[in-house]
């Protein structure tokens, strides 16, 4: 990217993005511009596509309820059922992808029953069922998208997945509008206290405590990896024991080139997988490279094993848990 502090403002600025009054300026002062530089480039960055929101990544199952969902749909109803299931709110990202099952798409709702409700009311407004196959195992911290080269290795650690407690009403209204991003101005987080009728230390306090328990994966700016020249991104699938889908799990999450790793319940007969692996490259060639060169290293090539490509975006915007 021409443009050296924009680069810097999409790869750094993914996670520790600063949470204090004035978090624009504090980022100007670490980018060495103006403040309205700061905020001039992120609106435009999001005006191109290349960034979705600046704001909060929440873990799923930590704040309300999710899963993803899988339809088999003939190939000359896709784009008209894809636009069905686009229509709930509930619904955050919907791909098209190669394979039988060709539609995937992630729910959120505010607690189990909604997501149960609204998984019934897309399959009847789909015409098609679905499968459920919500996060059981997490074996990847969301740290970001390295934009500069590969990322570092990091060690991964198993987390069971766990509905929490409820939130409160006042924390519904403060996921209610960091749901939407943070707004580029400059005191953000006054104007979020000012809409939920909070104070702004109030409103910084509770975001660091979800940061720090871990049901916000991360904060800060949000990109969208086809903008930025990422065209080609597969879902690895392998059926796994499951005494070793742990263990292979962590393994595979530590690789550089592994974006997010999840163990999910098989479906069968119709879908036998249980270990999810997301893999994202410039072109096609280079990440069937990657899975061949892990599924190799890690001795997996006897697994039973898919690859689903991504063809069609229809949706993706940040998830909606209230």
């Amino acid at each position: 990217m021409e443009n050296s502090f924009e680069f810097r403002l999409l790869n750094e600025f993914q996670r520790d993005f600063p949470l204090c009054p004035a978090p624009f300026a504090e980022l100007a002062a670490r980018l060495g511009v103006a403040e309205k530089a700061v905020l001039g480039a992120l609106e435009k960055l999001r005006r191109e596509g290349k960034i979705s929101r600046v704001g909060a990544v929440f873990a799923p199952k930590r704040i309300g309820a999710s899963t993803l969902a899988a339809m088999a749909v003939p190939a000359e109803r896709l784009e008209a059922v894809a636009a069905a299931v686009n229509r709930f709110p509930e619904v955050n990202h919907n791909y098209e992808r190669e394979h039988r099952y060709n539609l995937w798409f992630v729910v959120t709702a505010g607690s189990e029953g909604r997501l149960q409700a609204s998984l019934g009311a897309i399959a009847q407004a789909a015409g098609y069922p679905l499968l459920a196959l919500p996060l059981q195992e997490e074996f990847h911290i969301d740290l970001g998208f390295c934009l500069e080269g590969q990322k570092g290795k990091q060690v991964a650690a198993a987390r069971r997945v766990e509905p929490t407690a409820p939130i409160d009403e006042a924390e519904r209204r403060l996921v209610s509008v960091l749901q939407e991003g943070l707004p580029l101005f400059i005191r953000p987080f006054a104007l979020i206290a000012e809409r939920i009728g909070a104070s702004e230390s109030d409103v910084l306090g509770r975001i660091r405590c979800w940061l720090a328990d871990g049901a916000i994966k991360r904060f800060g700016v949000v990109v969208r990896h086809h903008e930025l020249g990422y065209r080609a991104n597969a879902m690895l699938v392998h059926d796994i024991a499951d005494d070793q889908v742990s263990e292979i799990g962590r393994a595979l999450a530590e690789e550089p080139a592994v974006t997010l790793c999840y163990r999910r319940p098989r479906a069968l007969p119709d879908w036998p997988y249980n270990l999810f692996c997301m893999i994202h490259g410039r072109e096609r060639g280079e990440v069937e490279a990657i899975i061949a060169d892990l599924r190799q290293r890690h001795g997996l090539e006897s697994c039973t094993h898919d690859v689903l490509f991504s063809l069609t975006r229809f949706k993706q915007n940040g998830a909606r848990y209230a």
